[in-house]
């Protein structure tokens, strides 16, 4: 089936729509668990599902490296590799090669960095970054982008931005090439321009005629002021067009995807819920929960109550610091569930209010919680 997009809702800015892809339909708003290597840590695919992911997020700069696209594809690509049957997005690596910093060299075609796996000389441009991804056989490939770094000037910004639209056009050949759309699989471009609403604006005006199947709007959650990345998003979003899903690329804490849903945005991926799991670092509706303070030691209530997750059904607080404190495994994994079924609740909790003509009610009373929660507190 041909990819589509569909928004059944809106209220205000917000969209409520769903996604079609080839092999299974995403509802939106919706969230990707981030499984760098071909797994989400700590879950089993059917403990995804259980906490109701309907996509998840592949890295192609680490499955590249580790065990290599060439592989995975010789094993029937990484659906069967990972045993996930649902859609994956891949990100493109752009972002992985700007976190090396100094350690790549940026080429007019691409970037030449030392592998951190084993320091062999490595290249990644738009053509490979697109014939890994059609190996590894994604649902959604992502286009190779130059990630604008924070702070930058606007002459820096404008030179990543160009360099971006260029890989942009590379990007969109190589997948055609590769007969992406023939086997059912969508291409996303991503818009960049750092913090200035002008170079961001020209850059969604050079993606538009490469008529990608969605945009994804990079470059933020970099290390900006949360106040600069709403100016970017309230300048941007309106100019997105409306008939294709907006993808918010990295972000990121429970406030700040609801703050992105009331402005327009439809899909997010962020690795706070599954890294802060296995940090003790517990989502609640109440702020965050730091399962190491010394006052749940013989707490015998769930993380949150009445909360719906296998481990808040089965687990105590007591019980969750007890294996944190010995580093049993199983600690993570049990934070992990809850985190994620916490995320994705949420999704369905904004699907829902913007469904209801509610989103405003929602978002006010969900944010007041959560700012309630000062830094030093725990529920």
């Amino acid at each position: 089936m041909a990819f589509g997009f569909t928004v059944s809702a809106t209220d205000g800015a917000a969209r409520r729509g769903r996604l079609q892809l080839a092999r299974a339909a995403v509802d939106t708003p919706a969230f990707m668990p981030v499984g760098t290597y071909g797994t989400v840590k700590a879950m089993t695919p059917e403990e995804l599902v259980e906490v109701g992911a309907e996509i998840v997020l592949g890295n192609t700069f680490h499955l590249m490296l580790r065990p290599g696209s060439e592989l995975v594809a010789s094993l029937g690509g990484l659906h069967r590799f990972m045993h996930w049957e649902r859609p994956i997005l891949t990100d493109s690596g752009g972002f992985q090669v700007y976190s090396l910093g100094g350690k790549a060299r940026i080429r007019e075609d691409g970037v030449e960095f030392s592998s951190p796996v084993n320091g062999d000389r490595v290249f990644l441009g738009p053509e490979r970054s697109m014939a890994v991804q059609a190996a590894l056989g994604s649902d959604i490939h992502m286009i190779f982008d130059d990630c604008t770094p924070w702070p930058a000037s606007e002459v820096q910004a404008r030179e990543s931005m160009e360099r971006s639209l260029r890989w942009a056009r590379a990007s969109r050949s190589a997948f055609d090439a590769h007969g992406g759309q023939a086997a059912g699989h969508a291409v996303f471009g991503i818009v960049q321009g750092g913090m200035y609403p002008r170079l961001r604006a020209a850059s969604l005006e050079g993606l538009l005629p490469m008529a990608f199947d969605g945009l994804a709007i990079g470059g933020l959650s970099v290390g900006e002021p949360e106040a600069e990345r709403l100016a970017v998003l309230q300048a941007l979003l309106p100019a997105m067009p409306a008939g294709r899903p907006r993808y918010l690329m990295g972000v990121g804490t429970p406030a700040d995807i609801v703050k992105a849903v009331c402005l327009g945005v439809d899909m997010f991926d962020c690795v706070m819920p599954t890294r802060n799991a296995r940090n003790g670092h517990l989502f609640t509706t109440d702020g965050a929960l730091r399962i190491r303070n010394a006052c749940y030691r013989d707490d015998p209530r769930p993380i949150e109550e009445g909360c719906g997750c296998y481990t808040c059904r089965h687990y105590s607080r007591a019980y969750l610091r007890h294996l944190d404190a010995c580093g049993e495994i199983l600690g993570s994994r049990l934070n992990t569930i809850h985190n994620l079924h916490f995320y994705l609740n949420l999704m369905r909790q904004l699907r829902q209010a913007i469904e209801a003509g509610t989103l405003a009610a929602f978002a006010r009373d969900f944010l007041a919680r959560q700012e309630a929660a000062s830094p030093g507190t725990s529920v």
